[in-house]
């Protein structure tokens, strides 16, 4: 390892592999692993401001490159030969120059065409808390197809908002927090995304590919969308009137409200 000034900040838990350069100021945290020949830019480093941080348990493949000033969230993967230009969220994949996601780290995809069963099968409950996918009805002849889901019976709650998420760069990602008290329920009416549900403890990922397809996100999850396809269009319905006090943005913040939440229900 070569470091600039040997003045970055390096957890003693992290593994630094031959080769890897951490520039100055650089912050590494505990459980990270940088790979053989990586690049961590740091203050001063193409005259950045602002070094570049690796969160808990992180990994940096061989060859990759970070840029200073990018945060590469917790548990976050950078496979080998990347060049970072933009912050990872936490436990995302991200490949290539630049850097987009391709995925999540633990987050297994969920099948999800049930279309053709009998009714009562169209219901999945995910692995994730109180998740669950349905195959909405759909209606299909020679005018056209029509696809349609009832308030309170297939969409588990009477909505009292909306929104559409559309025009969305293929390497972009929406989401990216959950709710205290709003529940959602998610129909790709166009096109096709993926949605990462996540409960602090167990993850899924589902293909929303049909206006016929829906997902229910209850409070308490973080919900990822990403992998928009150029023409997709998410309805979004939401339980509550927009209140920027009900979302939780951070990772971090989440994952100890859920523990908080798990204290509280055993102590009771």
């Amino acid at each position: 390892m070569s470091s600039q000034n040997f003045k970055a900040f390096i957890d003693k838990s992290a593994i630094i592999m031959p080769g890897a350069y951490i520039g100055l100021d650089v912050i590494i945290e505990d459980k990270v692993t940088i790979g053989p020949n990586a690049v961590i830019l740091g203050k001063d480093d193409n005259k950045a401001t602002i070094a570049a941080a690796i969160r808990t348990g992180a990994v940096i493949g061989a060859n990759a490159t970070v840029l200073a000033g990018v945060i590469v969230g917790i548990r976050a993967l950078v496979k080998p030969g990347s060049v970072v230009t933009r912050t990872v969220p936490p436990l995302a994949i991200v490949e290539g120059n630049p850097a987009i996601i391709t995925g999540y780290v633990s987050t297994a995809i969920s099948i999800t065409d049930n279309q053709g069963k009998d009714k009562k099968e169209l219901t999945k409950y995910s692995k994730v808390n109180n998740v669950t996918f349905s195959n909405l009805t759909l209606v299909s002849d020679l005018r056209g197809n029509l696809s349609v889901g009832e308030f309170e019976k297939d969409i588990p709650f009477k909505p009292n908002r909306y929104f559409l998420v559309f025009d969305v760069p293929t390497a972009e990602t929406r989401g990216e927090h959950a709710h205290k008290v709003c529940k959602q329920f998610l129909v790709c009416i166009k096109g096709s995304c993926n949605v990462v549900a996540d409960d602090g403890v167990n993850r899924e990922e589902f293909v929303l590919d049909s206006p016929a397809k829906g997902l229910y996100l209850p409070p308490m999850t973080w919900g990822i969308q990403y992998h928009y396809s150029p023409d997709a269009c998410l309805l979004v319905f939401a339980s509550e009137y927009y209140d920027s006090a009900d979302y939780i943005r951070d990772y971090d913040e989440f994952i100890k409200a859920v523990f908080e939440k798990t204290d509280t229900t055993k102590t009771i």
